[in-house]
């Protein structure tokens, strides 16, 4: 039976892993840097590693999730980054760093698609919006991982001694989810591999918009703030924390809201609310009017992601496992490639007009809301 609580925890246990196990790496990247003596530039190499490794496995783990169910992919994913993470903080040349780093991004590409591919199956038996709280697991899991990470670190424990500990968390989690994950979720007996097309050619862009938000404010907003006056570079970072606790308290509570209005409301009330705070972020005359429009965009952004996944699940255009797998990599290639075109536009036009830019195109959200979840909006 594919709707039980034991599924439903599991489920959530595999998204909380998710981001534990990235955020664990964030605090470690100084030390790295420092280990190997390596340049900004050379640092920025070495950590795109994680970023192709991620889409070379999530454009793999579509297919396989599609063929041979989510299962064994989720496992893999996580336990793969309990396995690397202590090598990281070990690794003792620039080559073995990038080797460890291509193997934690295929581990973190391959959990991302399969566990979203698990979590559609999840909520199609139960039919009721879960999508949103498993979302939000992620992000609860890369709170807690930055901050248990940081925090071990800051009592003076080694970084490897520091990454057993996390793995072992991250390893007991698995082991806990393990039994408890359906057995051959998916398994449809389709072709391997399926160019996108339809619908999800379009759930496809939306995602890599939203998520193009997200990597925006977290690489970019900081400097936004400081150079516009508003906040002391020190208190630079304000923003994305206010953003964040927004996303998350917007998952948390997401499911309910799609319950009672439905998903094409949730898609053009979420964009419109989101627009709104840009709005008020790029126009604000004080720091307490930017930080409410951070609110704003991390509230209306926070379900729009989990109402593209569901809608990925239930199209008949492709395979739902292939399409789940094609919006997951278009919007990691959003998150990853789209703050650094906003550094190619911000050096053109200024960062206040790169990030009009983003609102503008964050309108497709609202704009496309009826196309998507249809007149009622499921």
């Amino acid at each position: 039976m594919s709707d039980r609580p034991a599924t439903r925890l599991a489920t959530r246990l595999s998204f909380l892993v998710a981001g534990f196990g990235i955020a664990c790496w964030a605090p470690l990247v100084p030390f790295a840097k420092q280990r190997l003596a390596v340049d900004d530039g050379t640092l920025g190499l070495l950590l795109l590693c994680i970023g192709i490794g991620s889409v070379v496995a999530m454009l793999i783990t579509g297919p396989l999730s599609s063929r041979y169910g989510s299962k064994p992919v989720i496992l893999a994913g996580g336990f793969g980054l309990a396995v690397v993470l202590p090598v990281l903080t070990v690794a003792a040349t620039p080559t073995t760093t990038a080797l460890a780093l291509l193997a934690f991004g295929a581990a973190l590409g391959s959990i991302d698609v399969a566990m979203n591919v698990h979590a559609v199956e999840v909520e199609r038996a139960a039919d009721t919006p879960l999508m949103s709280g498993f979302h939000a697991l992620f992000s609860i899991g890369g709170f807690a991982g930055a901050t248990l990470m940081t925090f071990l670190l800051s009592l003076g424990v080694a970084p490897l001694l520091g990454t057993l500990f996390c793995s072992a968390i991250m390893i007991a989690a698995m082991a806990f989810a393990w039994p408890r994950l359906m057995t051959g979720a998916q398994g449809e007996r389709g072709p391997l591999f399926v160019m996108p097309h339809g619908i999800v050619l379009l759930l496809a862009a939306l995602a890599a918009a939203t998520f193009l938000v997200e990597g925006a404010i977290l690489d970019w907003s900081a400097l936004l703030v400081t150079d516009g006056g508003l906040v002391t570079a020190t208190k630079g970072g304000v923003g994305y924390m206010f953003f964040a606790v927004a996303m998350t308290a917007g998952r948390l509570v997401g499911d309910s809201i799609t319950a009672r209005i439905g998903d094409r409301s949730t898609l053009f009330w979420g964009g419109i609310l989101a627009i709104a705070g840009f709005v008020l972020l790029l126009t604000a005359p004080l720091a307490a009017v930017a930080m409410a429009g951070f609110l704003l965009i991390g509230l209306g952004a926070s379900n729009i992601v989990p109402v593209l996944f569901r809608t990925a699940g239930a199209q008949k255009a492709m395979p739902s496992a292939l399409a789940v797998g094609a919006i997951t990599t278009t919007g990691y290639a959003g998150i990853l490639a789209g703050p650094a075109a906003i550094g190619f536009v911000s050096k053109a036009v200024g960062l206040h007009a790169a990030f009009w830019m983003v609102a503008a195109l964050l309108c497709l959200v609202p704009l496309t809301a009826r196309l998507v979840a249809g007149p009622r909006g499921g």
